[in-house]
């Protein structure tokens, strides 16, 4: 699979996410990337992903945090599945979520602004951030993101981590799918 060309979806939603999750894991492969973070809010993207990823791909699976909803929508007794298969499973607080919680407008701004771009590359960024900030991807380390808009996944792009701490640092490199 050639995944130097974006590839477009016609309309964004949970239909795409099979072909989402086919170009990642092609970009990753072909790139030698070997992380993946991935948003899965019940575990159905999630539980998709996991014979893509064989041995030679790990992810890192970030769903909503705790609060999010009365309880969380994620299928916990997916967690042991993913964490058997080497996964790791990360609840946290969801960085441009947080209604003014620092003080000041400048989350939910960056998040308005990444949405320019669609709402899977705002979540594929958060992701990231989230992922570095616990431990669970190295600063400056390749990753594939994958993210979607409402439910499933119809973004994918390949960026160098950063912590939230050092936004600037963060660099996408390419954008692999999205909707138009």
């Amino acid at each position: 699979m050639n995944t130097e060309q974006i590839t477009y979806f016609e309309e964004p939603g949970r239909q795409n996410t099979d072909k989402t999750l086919e170009i990642a894991f092609a970009a990753a492969r072909e790139q030698g990337i070997e992380t993946m973070v991935l948003a899965s809010t019940t575990g159905d993207t999630a539980s998709r992903a996991i014979e893509l990823a064989g041995d030679d791909i790990k992810m890192v699976v970030i769903p909503h945090q705790y609060g999010w909803a009365e309880e969380t929508e994620f299928d916990l007794n997916l967690v042991p599945v993913l964490e058997e298969h080497g996964h790791q499973v990360h609840f946290a607080t969801m960085l441009f979520q947080t209604e003014d919680f620092y003080g000041t407008g400048a989350p939910q701004a960056l998040a308005n602004l990444l949405r320019i771009f669609g709402q899977g590359t705002k979540v594929c960024v958060e992701i990231i951030l989230m992922a570095a900030d616990a431990g669970l991807v190295s600063s400056h380390e390749q990753v594939v993101a994958v993210a979607g808009t409402g439910r499933g996944a119809d973004t994918a792009m390949t960026a160098t981590a950063a912590s939230s701490r050092r936004l600037g640092e963060m660099k996408v490199h390419r954008i692999l799918c999205k909707p138009l």
